[in-house]
């Protein structure tokens, strides 16, 4: 009795993973035949192999390279309560209970100058005048001087007294992709040195109130504490971010990593280099708000895009310039505003005592308005 049977076996393996943080490409593999007694062959077509994906770089050697400019840093601060000087605390609560306590904080560094410059996040550095140790790859470590941080950026520069050490080059992060390989090295908990994690800019110039005004780099490259002030390098091993913050609402990393885009970082280490602080402008006494959709409904505005003056001081030039409460204020010498970190952004970069046009939406109609800009007083900057 006749018997057709038709088998085809196809076997696909692919691997890939994650060996003390380095990456490893996978490879695609397929084989195909047949076997029976009386059926039809597989056509030559069928039994190629299937073609590798392209797109998953071999990064070990940027890895290799990056990990010994990637630092730990240790900064320790006293803190002392704010009843340590009541005589009625002390009385009741004991002098010990309110006496200065030792704090530290834990974080990653990246050098950036074979000289011993090394760029930080501010919150990794801390309060006023801390202790901070820088510890290199090879295990040295060093006490830091603090050249400047700035809290607006959260950033921060040291110096330690060491030469011929290994740096990353910088990278334009401008043209980031989405998509794009990162990888983010750092000291996760202060324990696994030089760890480093692979993911994608899952997006560019992202904001997250609460976080100044500086877009981040968003990524899914895991991000822990002890990460930040850590390096964000692309497939060509340039340093590309400086990763800063997560977003979870657990505690922990939930696949939202922020970094500051190296361009961002790269201004403002020349300005703290330079002078220990960062000049910004602004406008001086008004008081903004976000345009929600029934403020802009309310006052005629098409779209939320723009932000809304609340307040203007009277005696401010902005008040004799023309500006008024209520407005909503739509583009920035013709770039348009797309929301409130955007405009505040626009203003810090813009010239001190140098006058922009400010395009305003006021009763429904268009108007513009020409406001001085001055020089903001500086917020976390300090240098010692």
């Amino acid at each position: 009795m006749p018997i057709l049977r038709r088998v085809l076996l196809v076997t696909v393996v692919l691997a890939s993973g994650f060996i003390a943080g380095l990456v490893l490409t996978g490879r695609l593999q397929s084989a195909g035949g047949s076997s029976a007694a009386q059926g039809p062959s597989v056509p030559d077509e069928q039994a190629r192999p299937v073609a590798v994906p392209q797109g998953l770089p071999d990064l070990t050697g940027i890895a290799e390279r990056a990990v010994n400019a990637v630092t730990s840093i240790s900064s320790t601060q006293i803190v002392r309560s704010p009843f340590s000087d009541d005589p009625f605390f002390r009385r009741f609560f004991g002098q010990d209970m309110f006496g200065a306590q030792r704090a530290q904080s834990l974080g990653s560094g990246v050098i950036i100058s074979a000289d011993g410059y090394v760029l930080t996040n501010a919150h990794v550095v801390g309060g006023d005048l801390p202790e901070v140790s820088v510890i290199l790859s090879d295990k040295r470590e060093f006490r830091a001087k603090i050249i400047g941080a700035d809290e607006m950026t959260d950033l921060a520069v040291l110096k330690i007294n060491a030469t011929k050490l290994p740096t990353i080059p910088w990278g334009d992060s401008s043209k980031l992709r989405v998509a794009e390989w990162v990888l983010a090295i750092g000291n996760p908990f202060g324990v696994f040195n030089q760890s480093v994690t692979l993911g994608i800019v899952s997006a560019t110039g992202r904001t997250v109130e609460g976080l100044g005004t500086e877009s981040f780099i968003q990524t899914d490259a895991a991000i822990n504490k002890g990460n930040s002030g850590g390096a964000l390098i692309n497939a060509r091993g340039e340093l590309v971010g400086i990763n800063t913050a997560i977003y979870s609402e657990t505690g922990g990393y939930q696949g939202i990593g922020l970094a500051v885009p190296s361009n961002v970082a790269r201004k403002t280490l020349d300005e703290l280099v330079k002078t220990g602080s960062i000049r910004r402008g602004t406008i001086a006494g008004i008081e903004l708000a976000t345009l929600t959709s029934e403020y802009a409904e309310r006052l005629g505005a098409p779209d939320t895009r723009g932000v809304l003056v609340v307040d203007v001081d009277p005696r401010a030039p902005a008040a004799e310039a023309g500006l008024e409460r209520g407005d909503i204020i739509v583009e920035f010498n013709g770039t348009t505003i797309e929301g409130g970190p955007h405009f505040i952004r626009l203003v810090s970069d813009a010239q001190i005592a140098s006058t922009v046009t400010l395009s305003i939406i006021r009763d429904g109609r268009r108007a513009t308005v020409r406001v001085p800009i001055s020089q903001a007083q500086s917020r976390g900057a300090r240098r010692r």
